[in-house]
């Protein structure tokens, strides 16, 4: 069997790093393109490096978001390939262009992270989510819920809940990361002693609610370590002198911060359930979430950009006490590879 695997972005590279291995581990032959939608060095070829993935065997390098440019090259290569199946992660346009590419040639789609759902539909990601799974023979989802979500939009792929694939990578990384790593040493700051804050959606990067955003951060009364995506740093200013703005960090450094943090404040999808699983509580600079359940347990707190919102949330950040397992339990990505084994049903 044979899959192609299409990657663009921060997440999708590590979340394709544990499933490569089990792919692998179960003779499935996989062939691996990056979009190029995260062009920088430190937020794509630094997986290649730091994880010892594979190279690409096709790399766009288009060095754009654009799902309608990179949709054609991605249907040359499923043509070149003529995989069993498509396999794309999460909700970005290099999610959105893969599948659309994969129904243009005919090749079976899996979706990875099927049925999450935030219910905010001015986000680009939410719509991806929905046309995605609307679109794939194979939902992949993390939970119950998801499934839940899914049977109610009456998708017509099969739905198989296998837990999430970001916990698996965690599990393998984390230890990694936090003996390897002296980015605490390079940043100046204690473990549990400093904040970590990144931004990179498009509704936060506009100059009035970034500027709302930094108001709040500015508030907080505490050490505050800003790795910025390109996107936010050709922006961002007037930050006070308790923020250190610094460039993107590698996979391993990242864990490593973010992971001994004593609050972390983001509009990420991701690193709310990688903040979750780290048992480090997360304000998130967004009006909703698709990781509702974070946010149910009292490990996540949605400030959106209100600046109040943002200092009083971090000034009383905790986590729960006895949290609640959610989302996986370290096997995902092996019960992925299993049920890629039905193909073209």
């Amino acid at each position: 069997m044979k899959v192609l695997s299409v990657v663009g972005n921060r997440p999708q590279f590590v979340k394709s790093a544990p499933l490569s291995l089990a792919l692998r581990e179960a003779g499935i032959d996989e062939r691996m393109l990056h979009t190029g939608q995260h062009y920088d060095p430190e937020l794509s070829q630094v997986f290649f490096d730091d994880l010892g993935l594979a190279e690409p065997a096709y790399r766009l390098d288009l060095q754009s978001a654009d799902a309608e440019l990179m949709q054609p090259h991605i249907v040359a290569a499923i043509e070149a390939e003529r995989p069993d199946w498509t396999l794309v992660y999460g909700d970005t346009n290099s999610t959105l262009a893969g599948a659309k590419a994969a129904v243009d040639v005919g090749v079976p789609l899996a979706h990875v992270e099927a049925g999450l759902r935030s219910g905010d539909l001015s986000m680009p990601e939410e719509r991806n989510r929905i046309e995605v799974d609307r679109l794939a023979q194979l939902l992949l989802a993390p939970d119950e819920r998801s499934r839940s979500t899914l049977e109610a939009e009456a998708v017509e792929g099969r739905i198989e809940v296998v837990g999430d694939v970001m916990r698996d990578a965690l599990d393998l990384f984390a230890p990694i990361a936090r003996t390897r790593s002296n980015v605490l040493e390079r940043f100046g700051v204690a473990p549990e002693r400093y904040v970590v804050c990144t931004i990179h959606r498009e509704a936060n990067v506009r100059p009035k609610r970034l500027r709302r955003i930094v108001e709040g951060l500015n508030r907080v009364d505490e050490p505050i370590v800003f790795p910025a995506h390109p996107r936010t740093a050709s922006v961002v200013s007037g930050l006070g002198p308790q923020v250190q703005l610094v460039p993107p960090v590698g996979y391993l450094d990242f864990a490593a911060l973010v992971s001994q943090a004593r609050a972390i404040v983001t509009d990420s999808g991701g690193l709310q359930k990688e903040a979750y699983w780290y048992g480090v509580p997360c304000i998130t600079l967004r009006p909703s979430s698709e990781w509702v359940d974070t946010v149910a347990a009292g490990a996540n707190v949605l400030v959106d950009d209100d600046p109040d919102a943002i200092a009083n949330a971090v000034a009383e950040a905790r986590m729960p006490h006895d949290p609640p397992q959610l989302y996986g339990d370290g096997h995902a990505a092996s019960r992925i590879a299993a049920a890629l084994y039905p193909s073209r049903a």
